[in-house]
C-alpha cells in the first residue's frame, strides 16, 4: 500500500503531476529564480538557501515521506508536450478522523500564469483527494488582493467563507487571507424550501 502511495501520478489534458525528483533540481531552480518578483509577494518569504541544492533535496524528501504517511500529496506541474516544469501544487495538513480534510497550496511560474494550467492541476487535485483519498474538505487561502488566486479558486468550485486575521506570514509580514473551501458533497445554498 505505502509502494503505491508513493508512485502518485496525476493526468490532464496538458500535465503530469507527479511528485519531485532529485532530477528536477535544475528546473525548479531556473523556474524560481526567473519567476522570484511574481511569487515573492504571494509566498513565505524565501530562505537564504531557497534555491540551494540541499533545501531541494530536503524538499525532495519531504515529498516522499509526507505522501507515504498521508499527511502531504505535494506534486510538479509537468507540461508534457516538453517535459517542462511549470509549477506545483500541494494537497498538505491532511487530516484524518473527524475531519477529513486538507488545505490546498499551489504556484505558477511566472511563463506560465494565467494559460489554465493551474485551473487543470487543481482539477485534478480535488478529484485525487475526494475520490481516492475520501477527504470531505479540502481549504485554500490567498491574499485579499490576490484576484487571479480568487478567481482560480472560484473557477475550481471553491466557495469564499471568511476572513482569517494574520493567517500567515507573506514576504516577512503577517498578513489576513480569505479563505475558500471545497467539499466533497456541496449543500451550501441549498435551502429546506428547495
Amino acid at each position: 500500500m505505502l509502494g503505491l502511495k508513493r508512485k502518485i501520478r496525476l493526468e490532464t489534458e496538458r500535465l503530469s503531476l507527479r511528485p519531485p525528483a532529485h532530477s528536477d533540481y535544475n528546473a525548479w531552480t531556473a523556474l524560481r529564480r526567473d519567476s522570484e518578483s511574481f511569487l515573492v509577494p504571494w509566498e513565505p518569504t524565501w530562505a537564504e538557501d531557497h534555491l540551494s541544492r540541499r533545501a531541494f533535496t530536503n524538499r525532495v524528501y519531504w515529498a516522499s515521506r509526507s505522501i507515504t504517511s498521508g499527511t502531504a500529496v505535494p506534486l510538479f506541474l509537468i507540461r508534457r508536450s516538453d517535459d517542462t516544469l511549470v509549477g506545483a501544487i500541494t494537497l498538505d495538513n491532511i487530516r484524518r478522523g473527524p475531519a477529513q480534510a486538507g488545505t490546498l497550496g499551489y504556484w505558477i511560474g511566472a511563463p506560465f500564469a494565467r494559460q489554465g494550467f493551474m485551473g487543470e492541476a487543481i482539477a485534478a487535485m480535488v478529484h485525487h483527494a475526494f475520490e481516492r483519498l475520501e477527504l470531505s474538505r479540502i481549504e485554500a487561502a490567498c491574499l485579499p488582493e490576490n484576484v487571479a488566486s480568487r478567481r482560480l479558486l472560484e473557477r475550481s468550485g471553491f466557495k469564499y467563507e471568511g476572513v482569517a486575521q494574520s493567517y500567515l506570514q507573506i514576504n516577512g509580514r503577517w498578513r489576513t487571507h480569505v479563505l475558500y473551501a471545497a467539499l466533497r458533497t456541496d449543500r451550501r445554498g441549498r435551502t429546506q424550501a428547495g
